[in-house]
């Protein structure tokens, strides 16, 4: 075999991609000496952040979320809701924070709080809006929807994207847009979520009217569940705190819980007298083939 027929590059299959001199051909060996490290301060921040933020009545929170568990790690989820009411987000003092308060290591706490997409690792507005993108609210008018929002919202002619805010985050009348996975409302889609609750049978023109609302400081009634508040206090009561206030509770979480559409099926069973087949007692499991 000639030497010309070496640097071909052919493959065993006859190929000629890559052919003529190889990379080790052109250029002369190199020593390596030592290797040079790489900045790591834009990954990791040492130390444990300035945490207080977090004054003592958040503390008092936290140690009340923790005895509600018989390990303190099962406290973590509602922490996180609680670290967000004061914050608008989950920051590294929020993570450091959760660490100390469950005796769990920052990664730990990072590892749940980077997962769950409630958790938000940029400040958030006052509200925020989330629209259904999945399949059947996508079909009806959720992408539409979004895209129409995310260009009434944006500013400079660039349209506001996936959870990115209009204004200043945190500011009365921001809003924080979001597009959601699902929002688990099939039967009264195009669904929106203002803060968790629901705004129902949505269009382009209703959604564009709820946010400029919303900017204006109104707080609209959503179409079912409670009363309408700010996004903090949201996550105060997903973390379980509500008024102590009895009549003040009840003002806060009483509202319709479920529509027509969704009570329908459940009221044409009942008129025309349709049950679900007795449940044996005894279910004999199938044979399993031995191998």
């Amino acid at each position: 075999m000639s030497a010309e027929s070496l640097n071909t590059g052919k493959t065993y299959g006859g190929s000629s991609v890559g052919g003529g001199p190889t990379h080790q051909e052109t250029v002369p060996d190199v020593d390596v000496v030592k290797i040079a490290p790489v900045p790591a301060e834009h990954l990791v921040e040492e130390g444990t952040p300035d945490l207080s933020v977090f004054d003592a009545k958040t503390v008092e929170r936290a140690e009340a979320i923790v005895a509600r568990y018989p390990q303190s790690r099962s406290a973590l989820l509602p922490m996180l809701h609680l670290v967000q009411s004061v914050e608008g987000r989950v920051s590294q003092a929020g993570i450091h924070f959760c660490a100390e308060q469950l005796g769990l290591t920052p990664a730990e706490v990072s590892a749940v709080a980077t997962f769950y997409t409630m958790y938000k690792r940029k400040t958030c507005g006052e509200h925020l809006v989330s629209v259904c993108t999945n399949t059947l609210c996508a079909v009806l008018g959720g992408d539409d929807i979004y895209r129409r929002l995310g260009e009434h919202l944006g500013a400079d002619g660039k349209r506001l994207g996936h959870n990115e805010t209009a204004g200043e985050p945190g500011a009365p009348g921001s809003i924080t847009l979001e597009h959601a996975e699902c929002l688990a409302a099939c039967d009264l889609g195009p669904v929106i979520q203002v803060n968790y609750e629901y705004f129902d049978n949505q269009t382009v023109d209703s959604a564009v009217e709820l946010v400029d609302k919303l900017r204006n400081g109104e707080r609209p009634a959503p179409t079912r569940g409670a009363p309408l508040r700010d996004f903090r206090t949201a996550e105060l009561e997903l973390a379980g705190f509500f008024p102590e206030d009895e009549a003040e509770y009840q003002a806060g979480v009483d509202g319709p819980s479920a529509a027509v559409e969704t009570l329908r099926g459940a009221k044409l069973a009942h008129e025309r007298g349709w049950v679900a087949p007795a449940m044996p007692d005894e279910a004999p499991l199938p044979e399993v083939q031995k191998k």
